[in-house]
């Protein structure tokens, strides 16, 4: 019997969604690599499929719920299921609030927040129909708790992400589907260029206990525990994942 799971990840061509791809597929399960950035998400493909793994590419813009339903459509064309949605695709703008284009504030919004709930609903509906106890990751983050300059439509779209954990976990729990969030602090991915390019790292840095960033690997470690039976009794929750970011503010 084919024991294999199957995980659809969002964003997954760099930073945390990739570093989660590679960890899936090394841990035996079979991963569908979901971006907008074609090139940059075959190459994870293809590096996956190097070492041996099983993975296919679907290029996706998680802000139209049509594209994120063809997703979860093809995963289980492909593999037959769908088991783990990590809905982690995101990005950031560092501006501050008077100074923000609505333009820019939108498409904040509709990729961190609207993304996730269309990931939420389209895996939700597909698991929910197929009998399958499947957990639905979403990437929060410590911004969704606390306030820093710039990153106003950062904030607003991680806060949705915590409640629209909880509520769904609520709804989806007597289907058998858990819901769990995770919520890095400071972490080396592309999404951080802006503090880069302002020299603000030192400062990120000095922000949690360790006085470093995060690696991408270590919220993919921390994702992979949350998708497995050792964590049945982690649901609705956020985790912290964070190296004390919110722990001392």
């Amino acid at each position: 019997m084919d024991t294999k799971r199957v995980a659809v990840i969002t964003g997954s061509a760099s930073g945390i969604g990739k570093s989660t791809a590679l960890k899936f597929a090394a841990e035996g399960d079979r991963v569908v690599v979901a971006d907008f950035n074609e090139q940059a998400g075959q190459a994870v493909v293809d590096q996956i499929k190097a070492n041996g793994g099983e993975a296919i590419f679907v290029k996706t813009d998680v802000s139209k719920y049509e594209d994120v339903e063809a997703l979860v459509d093809q995963a289980v064309i492909t593999y037959g299921r769908i088991d783990v949605m990590f809905n982690n695709a995101g990005i950031g703008r560092l501006t501050p609030v008077l100074d923000q284009k609505l333009e820019d504030y939108h498409a904040v919004i509709n990729v961190n927040q609207h993304g996730v709930a269309h990931g939420i609903i389209a895996a939700g509906k597909k698991m929910r129909e197929m009998g399958i106890h499947g957990v639905i990751i979403n990437t929060a983050s410590v911004f969704g708790f606390l306030a820093s300059p710039g990153t106003f439509a950062y904030h607003a779209s991680k806060g949705a992400v915590i409640m629209m954990t909880k509520s769904a976990a609520l709804e989806l729990a007597p289907h058998g589907i858990r819901v769990v969030a995770v919520a890095p602090g400071a972490v080396d991915t592309p999404i951080i260029q802006g503090y880069k390019d302002q020299g603000l790292v030192d400062a990120m840095k000095s922000k949690v206990m360790g006085n470093k960033l995060t690696m991408p690997e270590q919220i993919a470690d921390t994702v992979y525990l949350l998708s497995t039976p050792n964590a049945s009794a982690i649901n609705g929750s956020v985790v912290m994942a964070d190296e004390g970011y919110a722990s001392f503010k």
